[in-house]
């Protein structure tokens, strides 16, 4: 088994832009440890087609944050372009990926990335904010599980469902924040407990976009309105935004906003996520303001 924690790899290169480059050296170095007699290669995939001629082991791949170099790099189109082609190398060739690989799985918060309407690596299911199929019910907890908890503590369940309930899936109508969930009982009061990390600067460079109407569909969701959008274009990154769904699409899958795929429309979730918009249009050069 290979794990891949792509934050670590980040954490741990002298520069971001080496990442790619010292994910493969330090992996290929422990391979070489386990295999020494395998033919020394220069690339991760050439190195386990190596291993896997001399002893015929497949391998399974588990990648974690995934798209972290499309968040923290979001502007370095060349290091994009050489984490995708690694990717691409070792899953996209159908015959040299089933010869060397068992099973691979990747998590992340954007979906693989897109070029034009086509994955870059399309051998994957994805089970995403948009469409998580028979994953939806471990996208958060469920109205059962907040239910025991608050019975468990003593906790009153109509606030829980106020502040953290909202996102709503096909077969599963309601799923909250775990994260939230778990602070709120803990604290004893309800409030914001949103990580913020850099996807909170996010959501104030995107609001500051405005784009196509961008500023009243907020207003308008706000006062609990759901927003008709096309998620097709979305290209599965932080830079290529083109029409505002772009942007709505990339903050549900963000997390500040939640899809009904019935309706084909967003809206704001909770009191929780309602608070987020309201402190980040604070700082934001348009001010939002709801009319009664």
């Amino acid at each position: 088994m290979i794990y891949l924690d792509i934050t670590w790899f980040i954490s741990s290169s002298d520069n971001i832009k080496n990442t790619v480059r010292i994910l493969q050296q330090k992996v290929i170095e422990e391979l070489r440890e386990g295999y020494p007699n395998a033919k020394k290669e220069n690339t991760l995939p050439e190195t386990l087609a190596a291993i896997n001629k001399i002893t015929g082991n497949r391998f399974i791949i588990i990648i974690d944050e995934w798209d972290a170099l499309f968040r923290e790099a979001k502007d370095d189109s060349d290091l994009q372009d050489e984490y995708i082609l690694l990717l691409r190398g070792l899953f996209k060739n159908s015959g040299f990926t089933d010869k060397l690989i068992e099973a691979a799985y990747m998590t992340g918060i954007l979906p693989i990335k897109k070029y034009g309407s086509q994955s870059a690596v399309s051998d994957f299911r994805e089970y995403t904010m948009l469409s998580p199929g028979k994953l939806a019910k471990y996208m958060g907890f469920t109205e059962t599980e907040v239910i025991e908890l608050c019975q468990k503590n003593g906790v009153e369940f109509s606030q829980m469902k106020h502040w953290y309930d909202g996102y709503s899936f096909r077969y599963l109508k309601s799923v909250y924040n775990p994260n939230s969930v778990i602070e709120a009982i803990k604290r004893e009061e309800f409030g914001s407990y949103w990580t913020r990390t850099e996807t909170y600067e996010s959501l104030k460079i995107y609001i500051d976009l405005n784009m196509d109407g961008l500023k009243e569909d907020i207003i308008q969701m706000l006062g609990g309105a759901h927003i008709k959008i096309k998620v097709g274009s979305f290209q599965n990154d932080m830079t290529t935004i083109k029409v505002k769904d772009d942007v709505l699409t990339l903050l549900v899958h963000l997390g500040y906003l939640a899809y009904d795929s019935e309706e084909e429309a967003v809206f704001i979730p909770n009191e929780e996520i309602n608070q987020e918009f309201i402190l980040s249009n604070s700082s934001s050069r348009y001010q939002l303001r709801c009319e009664e």
